[in-house]
């Protein structure tokens, strides 16, 4: 199996790598598009802002290529928001895989953190993608924009509101955590995603 991780300019891409090397698996890093076009899967993973990582991608044409793949692919963190419609982060469109909108925490007083840093629970699971993962489990978020709930989402969680904690639409699979960082519970996710 050839497993693609796509390299933009966003961090955080070593962690997948050395998850899926506990796992087992090897991974291919680049934004070669043939060897994106030719994986059986993808991973979109991603720390960072989101006008920054699009301009690299739309400079590499890697916006209409992500779009139009049709293997599995698995957007992590910026990664899946990328997916979505569009991020107020900058006022940035990005690839319209997702109908949901990425928006900023706006926390209701001095107490709540943002960015959310740390551990929290997935809830309302509703994919194969969380097969073997329990209810009310907890993973590791690191973010301050979240994708809010709508027709695509399998997984929610809540810090200020309920938004998004996973989408999925047909191929497409998002994580707002970092299965990579989120121990035994993230290790199934991605051997789940693997095994699609």
């Amino acid at each position: 199996m050839k497993t693609v991780i796509i390299q933009y300019n966003a961090g955080n891409i070593q962690s997948v790598l050395y998850a899926l090397e506990r796992l087992g698996e090897t991974a291919l890093v680049t934004d070669d598009a043939n060897e994106i076009k030719t994986a059986d899967k993808v991973i979109f993973p991603g720390v960072g802002e989101a006008s920054t990582a699009m301009q690299y991608l739309k400079e590499r044409k890697l916006d209409l290529l992500i779009k139009n793949l049709e293997q599995p692919v698995l957007g992590i963190c910026l990664g899946m928001q990328l997916m979505c419609t569009h991020s107020t982060e900058n006022n940035t469109p990005c690839l319209g895989i997702f109908e949901e909108q990425v928006k900023q925490f706006k926390p209701l007083d001095a107490t709540i953190k943002v960015p959310q840093i740390g551990w929290n629970t997935i809830s309302n699971l509703k994919s194969i993608l969380f097969e073997g993962i329990p209810e009310n489990s907890y993973a590791y978020f690191v973010h301050g924009y979240y994708a809010a709930t709508g027709a695509h989402t399998i997984a929610t969680t809540n810090y200020v509101e309920d938004y998004s904690s996973a989408l999925q639409k047909n191929n497409f699979y998002g994580v707002q955590f970092h299965p990579e960082k989120s121990a035994l519970i993230g290790e199934q996710l991605i051997k789940n995603f693997l095994a699609l």
